[in-house]
This record gives C-alpha cells, structure tokens and sequence, in this order.
C-alpha cells in the first residue's frame, strides 16, 4: 500500500510535468484522439458494466490477434482497451465496448470490477494490475513476452516488476525464452502456448488482379526504410512492379513524396491507390488502411519492413508467408523471433543488401508457415469463474 501510494503521487507529478507536452501533442494527427482521450478522459468514458471480460491490447498485431478468441466468447460481456489509434481502429470492428487506457493516476477512478483482465504482451502498467487487483479481478497475461534486448532492463528493476507480476493468476508466454526472464523477474504460473498470432484468421478484404509481371510489396515500413528499398529497386533489372505500404498513416504523404522524386530521378510511373485502383505505375502508394494482405495477396516478394533500422522490432511474417510471398526483411526483428521461428525460407538482409536479396529471390521457394496453435486452454481459463 505505501508503495502503490508513492507510486500514484509520482504519477501525478510527472502528468503535471508533461501537461504542456501533452497539449501540444493533441493536436498532431497521430495522436489527435488517443492523448485527448487517454490523458484528458475527452470522449473516454468508464465500461458500462462490471464483471465482464476486459482485454487490454497497446496497438494494432495485438488487437488483431484477438479474433479468433473473441469468436468463441461471443456471448459474453467483453470490452477492450488500446493506447494506439491504430489499435482502437481495429478493436472497433469487433462487436464490443470499446475503451482508451487512461493515464495511470485516472485508473483507481475510472475502472471497473471485472471478472478478469487479459493484459497481452508486455503492456505492465503498474496502477492498472494494482487497482484490479484490488477490486478482486483475475488477472492473466496472455501472449507474454519479454524481448533479449529489454532482458537486461527489466532485470535491473526486477523489485518493480515482481509486484506487478505477483498479482497475475497465470501467464501464457509466447516461448520458452520468454518463460525464463518471467521466473528470473519472480514470475510464477507460466505456461508456454506459443505465439497467438499463429491462431489468426488471415484473410483478404478485397481482391484485386495481379498485373502481369513480378510485385514487389514493401509492407509496413518506418522512416528510413522507404528510401533503401527505393534505391535497391532502382537498380533491380527487371519487369517489376513495387507497392509500398507505410505502417503508419500520418506518414503517406511524405512517403509519397520520396517514392515521386524517384520515380521522377529513375523515369518511372507513380501513383497513390487512393486516388486509382490499378496497377499500372510502377511504384504504387497504398495510402489506405486495412490494404496489406491485399497487396501480399498479388505480390511475388515481400519486404517486410520495421526490421531495417535499430529499435522497433520487426513486424509479422504470418500474413506475406500465408499468401506464398518470398520473405526480404532486415536483422533488428527481435520483437518477431518467435514468430519467424515458424517461417521457413525467409531472407534476413541490412538495408544495403535488398538489391542482392531481390536478385536471389529467383531462386529460392516461397515463405511457408507450418505450425499452428490451440487456443481452447486459454479461452477455458478466461471463461472461469
């Protein structure tokens, strides 16, 4: 109790702190609804009702991995909370309340007892696991996951996250590796399950026809990535077409401004799939959400982006293995190790390497993903009580 009472004022502090931050971020596009929403309780209600199924989720992969769970608790009283706009576009699909995580030094007021919390990956908010806890709701981790390039950190605050993680009634992590670091932090209770993106639905929403020469899809790229990939496609003697897709919206424009001085340098075509929906350039901006198995589904090779540059991690290879695409991505994914351990025949290159892994994808099979999940002894732990 001291500690969750120093730890509360501190959060107070550092609100008070960050207040200007805060207001200045609320008014750019990224972040124009989540700040409001998360540190201002603007449009950002408490759940309607208590002892329901609450999931908490940090962005996008986890929302979407949800589905093939809440399929089977579609009688129950489920609500979902994001920190991330994307994240919140996506659980709105589902037919659930649907929340912002507040600020921590909001949540003693503005939660709700609950039958159980579901916390995905690594998303440990101390005031969240202290004030359910308190209230008398189970807690699980699910998907849990502890990268080799964070280890370090959280052993070094291991006192901290030993009273978070003494509050969690079991967590199902995603490997054995991860279940280690959970016992070196004091963690008890952990099953490995696997990675639950393997359980997912991956499907399109839209079907377009494959143009009649090689696609190239860069999907889900960051900053700094666009322009390699630009520059090794340049170079790439072929028929070829190349389909960029950012990972984040806010950036389409400035994504569509480098792809247009390439296009101009190289004498190529360009365009933006929001303003056609043909093929016919040869560099095509997907500026649209919700289009990225889409494009892997008429795409020859996938690069696969997040993976090029130091500190994101990595994105999913499930979706572009699924549709039969060769595999480019870089060598910082260690946020997906677990999931790329299922993936066969994929390309690990550094961002002055994508000409060559182009050029080598003629010989190689395409990506595959053999291994599946089984979910029931999660959904019947989840069910309890």
């Amino acid at each position: 109790m001291p500690f969750s009472i120093f730890y509360y004022t501190l959060s107070v502090l550092l609100y008070l702190l960050a207040l200007p931050l805060l207001v200045y971020l609320s008014f750019k596009k990224k972040y124009k609804e989540s700040i409001p929403s998360r540190f201002f309780l603007f449009k950002n209600p408490k759940f309607s009702y208590e002892n329901g199924i609450w999931f908490h989720v940090c962005s996008f992969g986890e929302a979407k991995a949800l589905a093939p769970i809440l399929n089977d608790l579609k009688d129950k009283d489920v609500k979902i909370t994001t920190v991330t706009q994307t994240g919140q576009n996506q659980v709105k699909k589902y037919a659930v309340e649907t929340r912002y995580l507040p600020y921590e030094m909001f949540l003693p007021f503005w939660t709700k007892k609950q039958k159980v919390l579901v916390v995905l990956e690594a998303e440990f908010w101390y005031m969240l696991f202290a004030t359910m806890f308190s209230k008398g709701t189970r807690i699980i981790l699910l998907n849990a996951r502890i990268s080799e390039k964070s280890a370090k950190k959280y052993l070094q605050m291991a006192w901290f996250y030993k009273r978070i993680l003494n509050k969690v009634e079991i967590i199902y992590a995603q490997s054995e590796a991860d279940k280690n670091r959970f016992l070196a932090l004091g963690a008890t209770n952990i099953e490995v399950i696997g990675n639950i993106k393997l359980a997912g639905e991956i499907k399109q929403t839209k079907e377009y026809e494959k143009p009649k020469c090689e696609v190239i899809v860069a999907g889900s790229t960051h900053e700094g990535e666009e322009k390699a990939i630009l520059e090794a496609f340049a170079l790439y003697k072929r028929n070829a077409k190349l389909i960029i897709v950012p990972r984040h919206p806010e950036r389409f424009d400035d994504v569509y401004a480098l792809m247009h001085a390439y296009a101009k340098e190289n004498d190529l075509s360009v365009s933006r799939i929001s303003k056609t929906s043909s093929f016919e350039a040869d560099l095509i901006l997907v500026d649209a959400m919700g289009e990225l198995n889409n494009m892997y589904a008429i795409s020859d090779i996938a690069i696969v982006g997040g993976a090029f540059i130091e500190g994101i991690g990595g994105h999913n290879p499930l979706e572009p293995a699924h549709f039969g695409c060769k595999i480019i991505t870089g060598k910082y994914f260690h946020d997906q190790k677990e999931l790329y351990k299922y993936v066969h025949h994929v390309q690990y290159v550094e961002s002055d390497e994508i000409l060559g892994a182009l050029t080598e994808s003629k010989e190689l099979p395409p990506s595959m993903v053999e291994e599946t999940i089984n979910l029931q002894t999660v959904i019947n732990k989840i069910k309890q009580g």
